[in-house]
């Protein structure tokens, strides 16, 4: 029977009868399993080289009870066969890629990814004989320009940071077909509960757990999810690089995403809000909101999401300086790097980009850009505190 997200994000993945008959998934707080005997280890491995599933736990670092149900509800949630949990979201990243990916490959990104994972990319992958090309997020005749024959992998994020451009996700899938390219999606600012980019045709996706999904700003995760064989080449992988979550860090994020259609419906909704506001405001030069029609990927967005995120990214009439002063003068944000939590937190991007204006260029990173991850407060406080904040400025 199919359900919608929020009874999903209640009930899925997890068993009815939990052990000792508790109601919530418990903690299992080991590294180890143990065996009754020789002969339980011997069958063991009979039934782990025949590929018999489900195979029972061995080891920690392969995987631990807590763990493998944040993983079947994440699961759940995107509709994929199988998903993967990570110690973080750059984890699941680099552990997919590196499993995707090998000496003599290519690889094309769209531009705009989190600087991270073009530093992977840039970086990182070259030492290992990986090539990146990278392509305009607007340009589906540059996407498909850049495929050579010994192009593995398209990977793009959507809604990006901190413009928020949205990926066609079509497109995407299109000119990946046609040569046989695996498809990668960072959907970590979307949320299942806006878009689940499988039913696009998209053959992986990715998320930092520890944004919207875990949600309240007190875990490390990522997830990778999609066809089971897809899967299970990254799981082993993860398994010889060892980045697991743990049981603690996956118990909170089971809890976090009980209410995540509850928590992202207030963010689509406060996003909306406040972005139409900063709109309509003589001080705000530009806002880049998806929901807004004047952005350039509005009309991508009303047709692949539900909902347009918690995040809005705008540009004050003003320097780096003035900038600075607007956000010292909100009283209710946090000032942090974070997004996706019950708290609101803000950010100038110059500031926490890097000290050299070349690099901010570079990036595309505007000495005025803000960028307003908006919690589950009331619009109306979110609004006047703004508003405050702008006219004193």
């Amino acid at each position: 029977m199919a359900h919608q997200c929020s009874t999903v994000a209640v009930h899925g993945g997890e068993e009815r009868r939990k052990p000792y008959g508790a109601l919530t998934t418990p903690i299992v707080q080991t590294s180890t399993y143990t065996f009754a005997s020789t002969s339980e280890i011997l069958d063991f491995m009979r039934r782990k080289e025949r590929g018999d599933l489900p195979v029972r736990d061995e080891y920690g670092r392969y995987t631990n009870p807590t763990q493998t149900t944040a993983e079947r509800k994440i699961a759940a949630l995107e509709g994929g066969a199988r998903a993967l949990l990570f110690a973080s979201g750059m984890n699941a990243i680099t552990t997919t890629l590196l499993t995707l990916l090998s000496s003599g490959d290519h690889m094309v990104m769209v531009e705009g990814a989190y600087r991270r994972t073009i530093e992977f990319a840039r970086e990182l992958l070259p030492r290992w004989g990986v090539e990146t090309t990278f392509v305009p997020i607007d340009d589906p005749d540059a996407l498909k320009e850049a495929v050579r024959g010994n192009t593995r992998v398209i990977m793009s994020e959507t809604p990006t940071n901190p413009y928020l451009r949205v990926m066609d996700l079509s497109h995407m899938v299109e000119i990946a077909r046609g040569h046989g390219i695996t498809t990668l999606i960072d959907s970590t600012f979307a949320t299942p509960f806006n878009l689940r980019p499988l039913e696009h045709g998209l053959d992986l996706v990715i998320h930092s757990a520890t944004k919207y999904l875990g949600g309240h700003n007190d875990l490390l995760a990522g997830a990778v999810v999609g066809a089971e064989e897809l899967v299970q080449k990254i799981e082993a992988t993860r398994g010889v690089l060892g980045g697991m979550s743990n049981p603690n860090d996956a118990y909170l994020l089971i809890r976090g995403i009980k209410t995540l259609d509850l928590r992202v419906r207030r963010h689509n909704e406060n996003g909306q809000f406040v972005a139409e506001f900063l709109a309509a405001h003589p001080m705000v030069s530009r806002v880049h909101y998806p929901g807004l029609v004047s952005h350039p990927d509005h009309h991508i967005a009303r047709r692949q999401m539900k909902g347009f995120g918690g995040v809005v990214s705008f540009e004050i009439e003003g320097d780096m300086e003035r900038t600075g002063r607007f956000i010292d003068r909100l009283g209710l944000p946090y000032v942090g790097p974070t997004l996706g939590g019950v708290e609101s937190v803000i950010q100038q991007m110059a500031a926490l980009f890097s000290l050299h204006r070349e690099d901010r260029e570079e990036a595309g990173i505007r000495e005025n850009l803000v960028r307003y991850a908006l919690g589950i407060e009331d619009a109306d406080d979110i609004v006047a505190d703004l508003d405050q904040a702008l006219a004193g400025i």
